[in-house]
């Protein structure tokens, strides 16, 4: 792909299964030319069938057929507004909006009986002035914890995710009207249906399982929630009126990070990562599958997470089967969960690594992603098929390269797993080593904005999951615990070397290396002991762990946990204090309002290159958060990938 590219990238959300038989799901994409994300609703059959777009909203998107089948809800996102939730029969016609939320609506849920829906909502708290036309008039923020920032978001007290729920109206009837109008009663009939707000406080309410008269969130409402990371499962009457959720997942010797809840009769099912007494033993933790009844108790665990990391999870309403999808070796599998701990692979598409599923009456429908495609939607089990195409653009524009897998050996005799991704023609190829983020992730065989890129210019892309990477089980991922830099830095570059050694037609004398995030620091870190690189990308990169306590969102818990509290130690972790070291030209690349990983960390950085005389150059995209190459502004992204293009053509 080229960056002219970027507006044929499709991503799919969840998809929503009709006891028919019939399936809804969305698509979206960025589109440069409104500087916006755009999409609607689409409707197909579980066998052959064209998808049919069913909603013509400007980004309509997660849509959920309603328990009773009669209704599709989704959320819709219109130009200069925020999300609001939206209803239309699930048999055609024109959607309803039914909130009118200052903040939009972030996700939402049907009741069984469909006729009321739950949704989560950021509503004022502490500070309402940091939502007016004058935020620098209000009074000064109050700290007393240790969350109060989060990328993407902001101030965590301006506004906490609440639950509302909303009567479901009849879509039958006459709609509401604007207007003068000479009956007086019509001027009384609310175009928008009033909102109930049913949970409050100073915490925040996220992820719903609505059932009969209640709803199950997640939330950190335990005393001490400040200071750690524990988030549990509350059940809240769908009639309370200031009355208090009530705690189901009791536990005294370990703090759970809840999530993903789905209910099944009188159970509750749902993820959890298991944080220790303190919780906050974040490294390289897995999450497993438990349950709990509905009336609370003590959590059971199913799965094993030593080995097994179930990172999505859904119940059939008809046959009560649970199923899941687990990361492992770098891609999404399906399983079906069974009660006695066992995962069962369920069949998928070849190519297909699966991301979230869905299932009713015994038939499974996936979103998924393939080598040539960052997002479709399959069917799976016995007669597993591919039911989408929606990379045809982009395949038309552009050749998609397939990514060869490959496995080397790291001086101290463990494996690193990883692919090669080739351009056409025998070369030799200049090398891009490409470093994913994390370091609890991995990078696999399917779609990937760079590694595409880069072969389409004419660049062998090299990229592996070394220690301290998700998918291949918890003594992997926690490898690099207290000593981050020198054992993952020795994987990848075995990775390379055995790439350059045993694939044909690579030029070992033009090799580049980025990375992103932790991937970042990781090149950082490499290119200040290792002077082999003609260039270098450092991106959104945390640089200097001492330094983050306290402006990075997470650094309170991710630093100590990963570099150690032990200053000396965290200061031998840093590549910011190895700056002098560097003589690879380096474009130091990161986003203007970066809460995860500061600006003050690229600027230092790129500063210190600059005054040890090393060739650097900066380039900052302006009111972008962490997430900007995924979910930034569509010309920024588009402009981030030209600037990687001139960078490596200027050095490579």
């Amino acid at each position: 792909m080229l960056p002219e590219h970027i507006d044929a990238l499709v991503s799919v959300s969840r998809p929503s299964i009709h006891p028919d038989g019939w399936a809804v799901f969305s698509a979206s994409r960025p589109d440069t030319g409104a500087d916006a994300y755009v999409g609607q609703v689409w409707k197909m059959g579980t066998d052959s069938d064209i998808p049919q777009r069913i909603t013509r909203g400007f980004h309509d998107f997660d849509p959920q057929v309603s328990p009773d089948a009669t209704l599709i809800g989704f959320l819709r996102d219109q130009p200069g507004r925020l999300p609001q939730l939206a209803i239309m029969p699930a048999n055609g016609g024109e959607p309803m909006i039914l909130t009118d939320q200052p903040t939009g609506v972030k996700e939402f849920h049907f009741t069984p009986d469909s006729s009321r829906i739950v949704f989560i909502s950021g509503l004022p708290s502490q500070y309402p002035a940091a939502h007016s036309n004058n935020p620098g008039s209000g009074h000064p923020r109050r700290i007393t914890g240790l969350a109060f920032r989060m990328d993407g978001r902001g101030w965590a007290g301006d506004q906490r995710f609440q639950v509302l729920v909303v009567e479901v109206p009849d879509l039958g009837a006459e709609p509401a009207v604007t207007g003068p109008d000479p009956r007086p009663a019509r001027a009384q009939w609310p175009v928008i249906p009033n909102a109930r707000q049913i949970t409050e406080g100073d915490y925040d309410h996220t992820q719903l399982a609505a059932r009969d008269g209640y709803v199950i969130v997640t939330s950190a409402r335990h005393r001490g929630h400040d200071a750690d990371l524990r988030v549990d499962l509350y059940r809240v009457s769908l009639d309370a009126v200031h009355t208090d959720p009530v705690l189901i997942t009791s536990t005294e010797s370990t703090a759970l990070s809840c999530s993903s809840p789905v209910v099944c009769g009188d159970t509750v099912f749902f993820l959890a990562r298991d944080l220790g007494r303190d919780g906050l033993d974040i490294v390289g933790t897995n999450s497993a599958v438990y349950q709990v009844s509905v009336n609370g108790g003590v959590p059971e665990r199913i799965t094993d997470p030593a080995n097994t990391d179930v990172v999505d999870l859904a119940v059939d309403p008809q046959t009560r089967e649970l199923i899941g999808v687990v990361r492992s070796r770098g891609s999404g599998v399906a399983v079906s969960v069974e009660l006695d701990g066992r995962v069962l692979p369920l069949p998928a598409p070849s190519d297909a690594s699966v991301r979230e599923v869905a299932l009713c009456g015994g038939l499974v429908v996936a979103s998924v992603a393939t080598t040539r495609s960052p997002g479709e939607i399959a069917r799976l089990g016995g007669r597993s098929l591919m039911l989408t195409d929606l990379a045809e653009t982009l395949r038309a524009a552009a050749p998609a390269y397939p990514a060869r897998e490959m496995v080397a050996v790291s001086p101290d005799g463990a494996q690193v797993h990883g692919w090669v991704v080739l351009p056409e023609g025998e070369g030799p190829h200049p090398v891009l080593l490409v470093i994913h983020p994390g370091p609890f992730e991995a990078c696999g065989p399917t779609f990937s904005e760079e590694a595409q890129l880069g072969a389409q210019a004419g660049y062998a892309v090299v990229m592996c999951n070394p220690r301290g990477s998700a998918s291949y089980g918890e003594a992997h991922a926690q490898a690099i615990k207290g000593a981050c830099g020198d054992r993952e830095a020795v994987d990848v570059l075995a990775f390379l070397d055995h790439v350059l050694a045993n694939v044909p037609g690579l030029d070992p004398a033009r090799v580049g290396i980025m990375g992103a995030g932790y991937g970042g620091y990781l090149t950082a870190w490499i290119i200040a002991h290792d002077h082999r690189f003609s260039a270098a990308i450092v991106e959104r990169a945390c640089l200097d762990p001492r330094s983050l306590i306290g402006a990075c969102d997470i650094g309170w818990y991710t630093v100590p946990a990963y570099h150690t509290s032990d200053p000396v130690v965290m200061d031998a972790q840093s590549p910011l204090l190895l700056a002098d070291k560097v003589i690879t030209p380096t474009l130091v690349m990161h986003a203007e309002d970066d809460l995860r990983c500061p600006l003050g960390q690229a600027l230092r950085y790129y500063t210190e290159l600059k005054m040890n005389q090393a060739k650097a150059e900066l380039l900052v995209f302006p009111g972008e958060s962490h997430d900007m190459p995924v979910s930034g502004r569509p010309r920024h992204r588009r402009q981030r990938l030209q600037a990687i293009l001139d960078w490596w053509s200027r050095h490579l």
